[in-house]
């Protein structure tokens, strides 16, 4: 018999002609030639597994050579390894598209076992899947499935989407699926820490696809992860290997997974009406356990005993310390009011960093902000939409922060520490309007020219203000401060001399003299 394994390997030479292969393996040269065409156009070449047996060969190579074979229309296997790739295309619907043909041409078709079992040797000879063993606890693998499941408002009737969420143990099979209201980063994290807990364990590394929410940047020289998918990386102390740009078999596992839980999870609901998301996650859960405990159709046991009994003992542990997702949204540059947006409400920042770029890391109960990698703010999160901004008094300016302070005990008692008349001035502030809050602005005033002047100059302004009127005012207050009349001594009132209730004439002999007058 022909050495067709031998005639490959050594044709794999390029330095081997024809002639020197035909004189080691002792036949002809048309005979080189021959095998060396067929296995050009079946596609098959070197090397090979050690399973391949020249029988094999001979079949996919010369199928016109046996008696048997001739009574069979050979099929197209490069074209049904081409198709199986499609989506929804499966080797029973290309068998029977594979009789119809036969039937149309008048030839015998193979029966459906001998068809996938020849279509299977023939990728296996040449290599058309590559077979990746996977080791036990080593990898996940996670998608999002591509159906959904309908959730219906009991009000108003309007029907949003649920979607599903699969993780799969490669060597086991062992499978986690959840249902999520939306894809954003935050269920996307929640729900790879849920699989950890799920599986009891944590595998070295972790496969997803290319979806924006977790990876930034795929190229064929980099990859660049999502900051937040980077985080929990280290938490659970994993690696994150994306699968290839277009290249769905890199996690052959988690596709297989997605269709068969599309099948046994989502399509087994179809005909359920779900009222919340809620509904929806708890009848998923009850499918998952059904999947997980479906038996193998090609070997004993189920994904879960296949877990238990293969993969569970070399996972990793699962950290002590709980994971708690945390977004980190785009670069934020500090605007004048030195406040930042989480998308709900505003939180501030030192003032120092008005017009700086900062980061913000948000959890779901706490805002920190960080300038430079330096964490310089904190504040609980709040969930509702509030009125008002979170500021906190350190942060603020030191004018802001005074603005802050001010109340009708803090004025009287900042004007009482300067003297009499300046407490007076306040006083009168304060009570002049209807209330004590419209006088605050007259104080905040007055206090600033006490900073600018002095509070000596200021009692004296306010002493002389005093002398001349009962309504002061902070524009009569400034002229003087600012042309310096306070320095001038206020003039006293003259002194009236007291009656002299002894005598009866108070006007003196003077007043008589000549004619009354008194000069």
């Amino acid at each position: 018999m022909v050495n067709y394994r031998e005639i490959l390997r050594l044709s794999n030479d390029p330095q081997n002609g024809q002639r020197s292969i035909a004189a080691a393996l002792h036949c002809s040269r048309d005979t080189i030639r021959e095998v060396r065409v067929a296995a050009e156009k079946a596609g098959v070449s070197w090397p090979l597994d050690d399973t391949v047996t020249n029988e094999m060969l001979k079949r996919i190579l010369f199928p016109e050579k046996s008696t048997a074979e001739t009574l069979y229309t050979q099929p197209d296997y490069p074209y049904i390894h081409k198709e199986l790739a499609r989506p929804g295309v499966n080797l029973t619907l290309l068998w029977t598209e594979y009789c119809r043909r036969c039937e149309n041409d008048g030839t015998t078709p193979y029966m459906y076992t001998q068809f996938c079992e020849k279509y299977r040797q023939w990728a296996r000879i040449t290599k058309a899947t590559m077979r990746i063993q996977h080791k036990p606890g080593d990898a996940m693998q996670v998608d999002w499935a591509g159906n959904t499941l309908d959730i219906y408002d009991p009000v108003t009737g309007d029907v949003s989407k649920a979607y599903l969420f699969v993780a799969v143990l490669p060597c086991s099979c062992y499978a986690y699926a959840e249902a999520c209201d939306d894809m954003k980063l935050e269920n996307w994290l929640l729900c790879h820490a849920h699989a950890y807990s799920y599986f009891g364990g944590v595998t070295r590394l972790l496969i997803p696809d290319n979806l924006k929410t977790g990876v930034t940047k795929n190229t064929r020289y980099e990859t660049v992860l999502n900051r937040s998918y980077q985080e929990l990386a280290e938490h659970y102390d994993t690696a994150i290997v994306p699968a290839r740009v277009e290249h769905p078999k890199d996690k052959p596992l988690a596709e297989g997974t997605v269709k068969f839980a599309s099948t046994w999870i989502l399509a087994a609901l179809r005909d359920r009406r779900f009222f919340s998301i809620r509904e929806a996650q708890e009848a998923v859960a009850e499918k998952l356990e059904e999947l997980n405990d479906r038996p193998f159709k090609k070997r004993e046991g189920c994904r879960r005993s296949a877990f238990l009994t293969e993969e569970q003992e070399f996972m990793k542990p699962l950290p002590t310390a709980a994971y708690e997702p945390a977004v980190w949204p785009p670069d934020i540059t500090v605007g004048p009011d030195y406040l930042v947006f989480d998308g709900m409400n505003k939180y501030s920042v030192p003032f120092d960093l008005i017009g700086e770029k900062v980061n913000l890391r948000l959890t779901k109960n706490a805002v920190e902000v960080f300038y430079r990698g330096t964490r310089v703010a904190m504040h609980a999160r709040h969930r509702t939409v509030l009125r008002d901004p979170v500021v906190k008094p350190e942060h603020m300016t030191p004018e802001h922060r005074k603005y802050l302070n001010y109340n009708e005990s803090e004025f009287t008692s900042w004007g009482s520490s300067v003297g009499e008349h300046t407490a007076s001035v306040v006083r009168y502030f304060l009570t002049s309007g209807k209330e004590t809050e419209q006088g605050y602005k007259a104080c905040a005033s007055i206090t600033r020219l006490a900073d600018r002047y002095g509070a000596a100059r200021l009692e004296n302004a306010c002493e002389r203000l005093l002398a001349f009127t009962s309504t002061p005012s902070i524009r009569t207050l400034s002229t003087i401060l600012k042309n310096g009349q306070d320095k001038v001594a206020t003039p006293k009132k003259p002194e009236v001399p007291k009656a002299n209730t002894r005598h009866g004439i108070t006007r003196g002999a003077a007043y008589f003299r000549k004619g009354g007058s008194s000069k």
